[in-house]
């Protein structure tokens, strides 16, 4: 355990923390999409039932490596096993690929609520509003700019002064908000339609693509594989019970992903008549369906700039524990000072930010497979880095280094009473279910299989 390293300062800290890294942009639009087009309760319980098992185990062994090896992703392979120091340096530059393209997504959500709240709301309604906005050329890098450097701002201030301090305001401020706006959703004319197709599993509807694609959004939405999790887990103190901490922050994920869902299924289900297509992928649900769901809705201006701020709370607590993990990458191999790292990385992140931004205008000729080039950065992080990171890890821990290594790290406080669940998915049902993920995200790609 490096003795010299920042550290939360106690278990709220860090559960709040963590919690607010794994609930960003995937809980709020990807999870509620997902929902909507693998069957509504189905896909929700499949989920749960993954969260349990499957989540739990990738996470408790990452923070629990962390926390034993006192350093972030490279640092920790290296310590494990000197072999495997390439997996930490592939999770390494998960983060560094997803940092840049995710703030800039963070930059429209910045738009977009200023917007609700600068009078703008009907505006964002229109069909174009969208598209003509990330079509400019300096707009969006504009707003990219100004929430990379909120990010920034945070991680400056440190792990407990900054981080911490951020997340104790921001998480419990998001959750108020996310209930706020569910109830408002479904006391909507028409929203319980949606909230039975949400909440009641349809059982034939269960398939194989329903659990790849439940699994495929816990590693988006548990902030899995990137090296997150090992860097909040080295500022974990030895005195907090771990396997408790990673239930409350999977109870934390999952409540606000749930939540979420009860936000936006009930009202799109009552703005579009029950059209489950209007549940659209991605920036369409977000930034095309939403705003024109909260015109249609009497108060809906207030309702939106209500929704736009839990989002950018989501966007910002997520683009915080990137960025810390950049840092922290960099401080443990460089040595350098807080402040002159995090000016680093924000350079870093701005540069190769603002590619991912015209690829939507004036760079939106240029495209790989049929990706623009933040579709392509998500598609190289999200679809192959971190289904091979993932795997690599269970391959170590499970096989080369053995799981005692971990769940002795896990029992410093205490037994581990799902030591063995643990056992079992590292070791044999994980792997399975990473190569399956990996698989089917390359053929969709290709065209050759859909999810």
């Amino acid at each position: 355990m490096n003795e010299n390293r920042s550290t939360f300062t106690g278990k709220l800290g860090f559960v709040l923390t963590a919690a607010g890294s794994a609930v960003g942009l995937g809980n709020i639009w990807r999870f509620p999409y997902l929902a909507a087009k693998y069957g509504g309760g189905i896909f929700l319980l499949v989920y749960l039932i993954l969260a349990v098992t499957f989540g739990f185990a990738l996470m408790s062994a990452e923070i629990a490596l962390g926390r034993k090896t006192g350093l972030s992703a490279i640092g920790a392979f290296r310590q494990l096993d000197k072999r495997f120091t390439w997996v930490g340096v592939l999770g390494a530059i998960v983060p560094f690929i997803i940092t840049p393209y995710y703030s800039v997504i963070g930059g429209w959500v910045t738009k977009y609520f200023f917007a609700f709240v600068s009078g703008d709301a009907k505006a964002s309604a229109g069909d174009a509003y969208f598209t003509d906005f990330i079509a400019r050329p300096v707009e969006p890098i504009l707003w990219f700019c100004i929430f990379i450097g909120l990010t920034a701002l945070v991680v400056f201030l440190g792990v407990d002064k900054g981080i911490e301090k951020v997340s104790k305001f921001m998480m419990p401020v998001l959750v108020v908000l996310t209930l706020f706006v569910a109830i408002y959703s479904m006391c909507m004319p028409g929203a319980m339609e949606g909230v039975k197709y949400y909440l009641t599993p349809d059982f034939s509807k269960f398939s194989a693509t329903t659990v790849l694609a439940a699994m495929g959004q816990l590693f988006y939405s548990m902030s899995l594989a990137m090296g997150i999790m090992i860097t909040y887990g080295s500022y974990m103190k030895k005195d907090v019970n771990l396997e408790s901490a990673v239930h409350q922050i999977e109870i934390f994920d999952t409540s606000i992903a749930f939540l979420a869902g009860m936000m936006i299924i009930p009202s799109v289900f009552a703005f579009s008549g029950g059209n489950e297509e209007a549940l659209g992928k991605g920036p369409s649900l977000m930034f095309i369906t939403l705003p024109k769901v909260f015109d249609s809705m009497a108060g809906g201006t207030i309702i939106g700039a209500v929704f736009f701020l839990l989002v950018l709370f989501a966007a910002l607590t997520s683009s915080i524990s990137l960025m810390e993990t950049l840092v922290s990458i960099l401080q443990d191999k460089l040595h350098w000072d807080r402040k002159v790292t995090t000016g680093a990385v924000l350079i870093f992140c701005i540069l190769l930010g603002v590619p991912s931004s015209l690829g939507f205008g004036v760079w939106s000729g240029f495209s790989v497979a049929n990706m623009s080039i933040l579709d392509m950065f998500d598609f190289i992080s999200n679809s192959v880095m971190m289904p091979v990171v993932a795997f690599m890890t269970c391959l170590v821990i499970g096989w080369i280094v053995g799981t005692k290594t971990i769940t002795d790290e896990i029992e410093l406080t205490g037994p581990f009473k799902s030591k063995k669940l643990f056992n079992v998915v590292i070791k044999y049902i994980a792997p399975v279910c990473i190569v399956l993920i990996l698989v089917s995200s390359v053929l969709d790609v290709l065209g050759i299989a859909k999810i």
